[in-house]
């Protein structure tokens, strides 16, 4: 769906105090910065929202895992895939989806970017090679090995980089993902999001092992562990793991070690987290820790910080605005981008004849 640009205000220009990491420009951090902080920003509102009963289902926030949908989408190209887990919306943010249909989207209005079809949990943008939020735990594991394949295949010289949290790592169709993708060579990036629990259960009480990448060893997979609150860390290791994909080296397995400053959905008391940890991590905010940077740099300025926090709550004021007054979907469309092409209910063709195929197999 188009808009229009919001117009910025005009910045000074900023002179960076010697080279940035990992080939990185000033306008890179400072889009990146703007990213998060528009993430943030997004999923306070969507909690207002869901608290108002305008979205409807279950409400998963990215706050406090900001830097790695960032950090790690930055580092690949813009027709690289992506897929998610039902944590998503920071995913489809990062990405460049529009922030409107974004917010309609879990509002289930029919401005939505999925027309209302998908929620919260289901965001998705084929036009920006976003394969969406995929609600069934590790499911979507395996379909990105699969989306590898046909880069393979097609000797197109793109990445998958497939997001999924630690709890993933304890299903079997994980490992299967994983097994397929490093006997088939697959140019695949597996991000796992380490947020040290799987809905309520700790690390220890769902896997055997605290680092994940150990896992990924066993498929003889080359594995990173970066600082998920790090913009910076995860953008240098998704990066090293995109160039080793692309140059047909086989898959690579990340470790973002992060933090959800929220409970798993809206619908968590967190009764089974310490306060003093939740405290410790908010410390380690990857939104202030990236501005600090910036500044130190002389990338940008403490004012121009505070510019984009104004820019961006006025755009999801807009975006919340525009969602509330978005139509809902027309009862007579429900059964619209199901089938790529509609059963018409007045047809009266025949199927066709088995007759002289006895075995009853397709010609």
């Amino acid at each position: 769906m188009a808009t229009t640009p919001r117009k910025s205000r005009p910045r000074a220009a900023a002179r960076s105090s010697g080279a940035l990491p990992h080939g990185l420009t000033a306008q890179q951090c400072r889009d990146m910065y703007r990213k998060m902080v528009q993430i943030r920003h997004f999923e306070d509102h969507a909690a207002e929202a869901y608290a108002q009963a305008k979205v409807g289902g279950f409400l998963h926030l990215y706050i406090g895992e900001e830097a790695v949908a960032v950090g790690a989408i930055a580092a690949v190209r813009e027709d690289d895939h992506i897929l998610g887990h039902y944590r998503d919306h920071g995913y489809a943010l990062a990405r460049g989806c529009d922030v409107r249909a974004c917010m309609a989207e879990l509002f289930g209005r029919d401005t939505g970017i999925c027309h209302g079809r998908g929620g919260s949990m289901h965001l998705a943008d084929a036009s920006r090679h976003f394969w969406g939020g995929h609600a069934i735990v590790g499911s979507h594991i395996p379909i990105g090995a699969g989306m590898a394949y046909a880069m393979q295949y097609l000797e197109q010289p793109l990445v998958v980089l497939d997001f999924f949290g630690d709890g993933a790592t304890g299903n079997g169709i994980f490992h299967e993902g994983l097994n397929m993708a490093a006997l088939w060579n697959l140019p695949v990036v597996f991000i796992c999001e380490n947020n040290l629990y799987g809905m309520g259960a700790t690390l220890a009480e769902e896997s055997p092992v605290s680092d994940m990448m150990i896992k990924a060893e066993g498929y003889t997979m080359p594995a990173v562990q970066c600082d998920g609150m790090d913009v910076l860390s995860v953008y240098g290791a998704v990066q090293q793991a995109a160039e080793h994909c692309r140059s047909g080296k086989g898959p690579f397995f990340v470790e973002a070690m992060t933090y959800r400053f929220r409970g798993h959905s809206m619908a968590d008391p967190e009764l089974y987290r310490d306060k003093e940890e939740v405290r410790r991590w908010r410390e380690l905010d990857p939104i202030p820790r990236f501005g600090d940077f910036l500044v130190q740099h002389r990338i940008t300025s403490p004012q121009e910080l505070a510019e984009v926090n104004e820019e961006v709550e006025a755009e999801m004021l807009e975006a919340v605005r525009f969602a509330d007054s978005s139509p809902w979907p027309e009862p007579d469309s429900v059964d619209r981008w199901i089938y790529a092409k509609p059963i018409d209910p007045e047809a009266t063709e025949e199927a066709p004849s088995m007759a002289g195929n006895p075995a009853g197999a397709a010609s």
